[in-house]
């Protein structure tokens, strides 16, 4: 099953990629023209679009981790009220990516959200409608993302925390170590480990997303919240072109071994 539904399908959307194959599949390749899915790829702006958006929702996607650690922490030194909080900031994780699309487009409409809220008490110079301008609307699914995907991280670096020795804990008292000391030269030395399991499973949800960018914006406005998933699917189904689509899959997959191959030899 794994070869032929992962490996296989790999190398068929590789071969797919060389064709010209539109609505269905075409199997043979001119080889005067393998690469002419490629060179049309990078030569459009919908794709570098893409490519940047990528980079920005990587980037602004990693405070997930930061605050995964930060709640971690707090819960981890206050024991009262342990399984309730964890509970609390886990709850987003139950929620799919397009139910929390949905309910960020509703938090970001300036008609029914948090813009009207402000507004109603008399804090009209403030602007939520990030959704609106292309200069913003990414940073707003970056901030649902951040929010849907904090209490998986916390999770993980809670389970970092208590797998450190407790005597660690104790001796670092005894000696009078500074709160940010312990933490900066101490505890996040030794959860090394911990924070590339997380920045392996971040950046392949970010190199995979697609549902929460279709649940806010559909990709705009204009072609502003394009990001590679987004793109490859628009090729095929708006464009009616596999062997387009194709191509830019195999980049794809390429960009996910760039990130995820060197992260897992850290870990090794």
């Amino acid at each position: 099953i794994t070869l032929v539904a992962f490996v296989g399908a790999i190398f068929w959307t590789i071969w797919l990629s060389f064709t010209r194959s539109r609505r269905f599949p075409e199997y043979t390749i001119d080889f005067s023209e393998w690469n002419r899915q490629y060179e049309r790829l990078f030569r459009d702006d919908g794709w570098q679009i893409a490519l940047q958006n990528l980079i920005v929702l990587g980037l602004g996607s990693m405070l997930a981790i930061v605050f995964g650690f930060v709640l971690a922490a707090l819960i981890d030194r206050e024991k009262r009220g342990e399984g309730f909080f964890r509970t609390v900031f886990l709850y987003p994780l139950a929620v799919s990516l397009i139910v929390t699309g949905v309910a960020w487009r509703w938090m970001f409409n300036p008609t029914l959200g948090i813009q009207h809220f402000l507004h109603s008490i008399g804090l009209t110079g403030l602007n939520f409608n990030w959704l609106a301008s292309g200069e913003t609307a990414m940073y707003g699914i970056i901030l649902a993302s951040i929010w849907q995907g904090s209490g998986f991280y916390m999770a993980l670096m809670l389970s970092g925390l208590k797998a450190i020795n407790t005597e660690i804990w104790s001796a670092a008292r005894l000696d009078g170590v500074s709160f940010w000391r312990l933490y900066l030269e101490i505890i996040i030395p030794m959860m090394k480990f911990t924070f590339l399991t997380c920045a392996i499973l971040l950046s392949l949800g970010v190199v995979k997303a697609y549902d929460i960018v279709v649940a806010m914006t559909n990709g705009g406005p204009g072609q502003s919240t394009w990001v590679p998933a987004y793109f490859t699917i628009n090729a095929y189904w708006a464009r009616s072109n596999l062997g387009y689509a194709s191509a830019a899959a195999v980049i794809m997959l390429l960009i996910t071994a760039a990130i995820f191959l060197p992260l897992v030899l850290l870990t090794a």
